[in-house]
């Protein structure tokens, strides 16, 4: 298994597999001369360094990354979003069904300090932090809905139903699914440029730092130049 990163409560982000370093960048910009570096250097971070800032990306797309995502259900489809309509290339997504995995359900939720404000000059996003018996109150109430919502799933299912109508029993946007997210090195920096700024919803930036840490320490110049922090 590749490097892990917690996220939330019970989420995780797994970089599992890598093609393709800085050096993979130079020299996919260095062959329309014929030219190929062996090793990273100077010239190379140079080089790099200028096409991130000419916007000349192409290069930037000889390089993929796997990772392994388990987020809640709201995570996953703002995930998503930024898949569908993008104009990068190499981008693939696997996820894990509830059709064929009747798997333990497993939902966020929300500890009492952690339930936000609506904000006051938006329709969208969040603003403080509730009181706590405020918080408090809708944890209970967010649980209570959930071992609901699971004995009838459970029961559903114990009576024969099949698993694929027995699921709609199940609360859909905390609960956490599990899916395999292939993109060019190009691709995930535009996610994280959307998703590490400030205002992007409180969870899905956890994920994205997640992505983040796990991607600097394979591409570190390349990363920097993408991605502005």
């Amino acid at each position: 298994m590749g490097e892990m990163k917690k996220c939330l409560d019970k989420g995780y982000v797994i970089l599992h597999d890598v093609m393709g370093s800085d050096l993979t960048v130079a020299n996919a910009a260095r062959v329309s001369y014929d030219k190929r570096s062996e090793e990273i250097t100077d010239k190379d971070e140079r080089l790099i360094k200028f096409l991130a800032r000419e916007g000349h990306t192409s290069p930037f797309r000889h390089v993929s990354l796997q990772f392994e995502m388990y987020a809640p259900l709201m995570v996953a489809r703002q995930h998503w979003k930024y898949i569908v309509g993008s104009d990068h290339t190499m981008d693939a997504w696997n996820e894990s069904s509830r059709r064929y995995v009747t798997e333990e359900p497993t939902f966020y939720i929300p500890a009492a300090n952690e339930w936000r404000s609506a904000p006051e000059n938006s329709k969208q996003g969040s603003g403080k932090n509730v009181e706590a018996e405020i918080g408090s109150h809708y944890t209970k109430q967010l649980m209570r809905i959930i071992d609901e919502a699971e004995a009838q799933y459970n029961s559903a299912m114990g009576d024969g139903i099949c698993a694929e109508q027995a699921r709609l029993f199940l609360p859909a946007y905390g609960m956490y699914v599990r899916y395999y997210w292939t993109a060019s090195l190009q691709s995930v920096a535009h996610f994280l440029n959307q998703r590490l700024a400030h205002d992007s919803q409180v969870e899905i930036q956890e994920y994205a730092k997640a992505v983040y840490e796990l991607v600097e320490s394979k591409f570190p110049i390349s990363i920097s130049q993408l991605v502005k922090k």
